[in-house]
């Protein structure tokens, strides 16, 4: 059974190994998880669906929202797995406080950063790799329909200044 503790190591190594590309990083992480056996990587895919799922939240769509200039329903999700690609530390700091994202990233290039959905399917192509046969279903809850917590006006970039000035000040000044 593969722990937290793992999960974030493969995500690190990963995105160390590739210099921080998003999609370089998906490849070596697909290349990591085809040398464990099927569970361990049944168990890393419910370890990130997990962690997406968390992240489907208003308050992180209006901070995606800034960083990246605007983002569909499909852009934040391929924010979400290029968040969680960025490791623990970003993950989790910027669920506790989605403008903290400004102090937690480093460099940020709206041309190749905030975007990876390959990350999202790397379990899925290491799995297939491994056995010939579709990921199955991982027995978490459902995603919500909706993001989670407050709504965020997208379009309003008086209230987006507000609600995100260190992301604000930082990314669209």
């Amino acid at each position: 059974m593969m722990d937290e503790t793992e999960f974030w190591g493969l995500v690190d190594s990963a995105r160390e190994a590739a210099e921080g590309d998003p999609e370089d990083q998906s490849d070596l992480l697909v290349e990591q998880l085809s040398q464990l056996d099927p569970d361990s990587v049944l168990d890393f895919a419910r370890h990130f669906e997990a962690r997406a799922n968390r992240a489907y939240r208003w308050d992180l769509w209006g901070a995606a929202w800034v960083l990246l200039g605007g983002v569909s329903d499909d852009a934040f999700e391929a924010f979400r797995y290029w968040l969680i690609g960025q490791g623990r530390d970003v993950f989790e700091g910027a669920l506790h406080d989605p403008d903290a994202l400004a102090e937690l990233l480093e460099d940020f290039d709206d041309q190749v950063d905030g975007d990876c959905e390959d990350l999202g399917f790397a379990a899925d192509e290491a799995y297939e790799q491994l056995t010939g046969a579709v990921l199955p279903d991982l027995g978490l809850p459902e995603r919500p329909e909706e993001p989670v917590g407050a709504t965020v006006d997208l379009e309003d970039d008086a209230a987006l200044a507000a609600r995100y000035p260190r992301l604000w000040e930082r990314f669209r000044d």
